[in-house]
């Protein structure tokens, strides 16, 4: 079973651990595209105000460009713990104990923009920047990541992948046709029983069900065991619009 997850724009400042080993992240047949990347990073962060306007970054968040210039020597931290906001904080995985995490480790891999998808406990720096920004010197990250994901996703094999992912972090990295897997789309039921697509909410669902996963220590092998156990963990999920996907009620 993999859970992919998606990045978050807010992120945790510093860490503990030893600076961004490339060659210690999962999917190390992903190692050229990283570099690719990072490098272009830091090549850009050479001109902060260049680096600041392609990254949109604001006056507030200048620090991120050095952020960004540091990416092979600050410290690290799980991936897990490095991001922050709405679905993360849901998640909070600092409070869960050793085995939810050893679970999170081997089983939940998040997208980011600069490194590709990283199992939830490598250890990553901070850093700037987004699925749909173009960076100098590089071909467009869906160019870049798209095929070169995909085929690590074909080595890996997983049994089942249930996709949290938003659209734009599910471009970067398309599963392999006929895998199995289910693209989750959270959604609420109006008071004439209509579904609709949520935001806020999207995220802590998903921060909450990744939670419930990692608390139980559970395995799934296909969309029918998702149902199995979200029908009696008391999750509402239906058939989506469209095929492969399911959707949350919440």
């Amino acid at each position: 079973m993999l859970v992919l997850l998606p990045p978050s724009e807010t992120k945790r400042p510093g860490g503990e651990g030893a600076p961004l080993d490339v060659d210690g992240l999962a999917l190390p047949s992903l190692r050229s595209a990283r570099e690719s990347v990072v490098d272009a990073l830091i090549a850009l962060s050479s001109d902060e105000e260049e680096a600041a306007r392609v990254l949109k970054i604001s006056a507030k968040r200048r620090h991120e460009v050095a952020d960004n210039a540091a990416l092979r020597t600050s410290p690290t931290l799980p991936a897990i713990d490095r991001y922050t906001g709405v679905l993360f904080d849901a998640l909070d995985a600092g409070s869960l104990a050793a085995p939810a995490r050893s679970w999170l480790g081997d089983h939940v891999m998040i997208h980011s923009a600069p490194l590709g998808p990283v199992a939830a406990l490598d250890g990553i720096p901070a850093y700037r920047l987004a699925a749909g920004t173009s960076v100098p010197g590089i071909p467009s990250l869906r160019r870049l990541w798209a095929g070169a994901v995909s085929e690590a996703w074909e080595k890996l094999r997983p049994d089942f992948v249930l996709d949290l992912r938003s659209e734009a972090y599910a471009a970067l990295g398309p599963l392999p046709a006929g895998a199995s897997s289910a693209y989750v789309r959270v959604m609420s039921e109006d008071s004439g029983g209509q579904a609709r697509a949520l935001n806020h909410f999207n995220k802590h669902a998903k921060g909450d069900l990744v939670r419930s996963f990692a608390s139980e220590g559970v395995e799934l092998s296909s969309l029918s065991d998702f149902r199995d156990w979200a029908s009696d963990a008391g999750w509402d999920v239906r058939d989506g619009d469209e095929g492969g996907q399911v959707a949350l009620i919440v």
